[in-house]
């Protein structure tokens, strides 16, 4: 089990105390009924490599998973290669840190690609996800990798558009922008003008450097605060996920920043549609959600459902922000309905993390140096 600094968090700007409560009654109203049916879990499904052609517009599948005593929901989010703020946000009313023995979560590992070219690396900020599309095969169909991410905090977005890698860096130093130290200063936390490759360094053991000035893709020694808002701009991965990026992202590659709290697609001829909190600097748009799901039903695939859009389901999961992607036409099950049908599977990692694998290890020697802010 790896070791997560406690932390107070704040969530009162995202969710006010009425919203919480009517997203928390229907996940634990599910999960008592659930846990009275005395299912046996499954192998669980992967959760960050699919395979899918041009068309696909969703990827994965809704799982729950039963919780043991010594578990959090971020130990069990890192082994489903899932963030803070997704795990929380598609389990409101379950404590983060007592859970408690047996209780069941659901895992949001169904996802709607964000609307951006498919090649290269994708980063949704509202999402809190990265994805890397492979170069496709002669038959049209990609690799698809999916990580989640931490981003800037507010008053330090990450900026927006298309940019690319262009410089790798193992075991990297950290050339701590003036601004960190002067902020770090005012707090009574000095920092050195370079931090050395090691365990106190913030940008882990791998750097993807962006076309962006001072803008870092890259890991951390801080696990805890990925799928989080903690960073200075740059992006935050799982020590296991960049490393894994690392070793198939060419430089040159491109990357697409985008910002898109509602996503919607067709998946087995249903309308999904998935609602995250917007980031607090650029609000949400409750028109743009019904103009994706409009265009969405006008371009719907052959033999697709024609029944209309429920648009009170859309309403309360626009509200809700959970971040799990739910069908919204009117023959589709309801949210409790779909949560239900979602498989119980095992707590066992299926991503790139693995437990007994998580004691840090310091570089051999220096690597290249990456002014950033991290």
């Amino acid at each position: 089990m790896f070791v997560i600094r406690s932390r107070a968090i704040d969530t009162s700007g995202w969710r006010g105390t009425r919203r919480l409560r009517a997203a928390a009654g229907v996940v634990l109203l599910l999960l008592s009924v659930n846990s009275a049916a005395a299912e046996s879990p499954e192998d669980p499904r992967t959760s960050h490599r699919f395979q899918a052609d041009p068309a696909q517009e969703v990827l994965g599948e809704l799982q729950r998973v039963r919780v043991r005593h010594e578990d959090t929901l971020p130990d069990v989010a890192r082994l489903f290669d899932l963030g803070y703020e997704e795990i929380t946000r598609a389990n409101p009313g379950v404590d983060p840190w007592l859970p408690g023995d047996g209780t069941e979560l659901v895992l949001p590992t169904l996802f709607v690609l964000p609307e951006a070219p498919r090649d290269g690396l994708v980063l949704n900020m509202a999402g809190m996800r990265l994805y890397y599309f492979s170069k496709p095969g002669k038959d049209g169909v990609s690799d698809i990798y999916t990580h989640p991410i931490g981003i800037g905090r507010v008053g330090w977005s990450t900026p927006l558009g298309t940019t690319r890698v262009t410089a790798k860096a193992k075991d990297p130093s950290w050339y701590v922008p003036e601004s960190i130290r002067k902020e770090h200063a005012e707090e009574g936390d000095p920092l050195p003008a370079i931090v050395p490759p090691g365990p106190d360094n913030p940008l882990g053991q791998h750097v993807l450097r962006l076309a962006l000035p001072s803008y870092l893709i890259h890991g951390t020694n801080k696990p805890w605060g990925v799928g989080m808002r903690v960073s200075h701009g740059c992006i935050r991965l799982y020590p296991e996920d960049i490393e894994a990026l690392f070793s198939m992202v060419p430089k040159g590659t491109p990357v697409h920043i985008v910002d898109q709290p509602y996503l919607a697609g067709w998946q087995d001829g249903r309308l999904m549609f998935a609602a995250h909190v917007p980031l607090e600097e650029q609000g949400g748009d409750w028109l743009a959600a019904l103009e994706l799901l409009d265009h969405r039903m006008n371009d719907a695939p052959e033999s697709s459902s024609t029944a209309a859009i429920d648009w009170g389901r859309v309403a309360r999961i626009t509200r809700d922000g959970m971040g799990i992607a739910f069908p919204v036409q009117v023959d589709a099950p309801d949210v409790r309905q779909w949560l239900a049908a979602a498989p119980l599977i095992r707590t066992e990692p299926v991503a790139n993390y693995r437990p007994q694998d998580d004691a840090a290890s310091g570089p051999a020697e220096p690597g290249p140096g990456e002014g950033a802010k991290r």
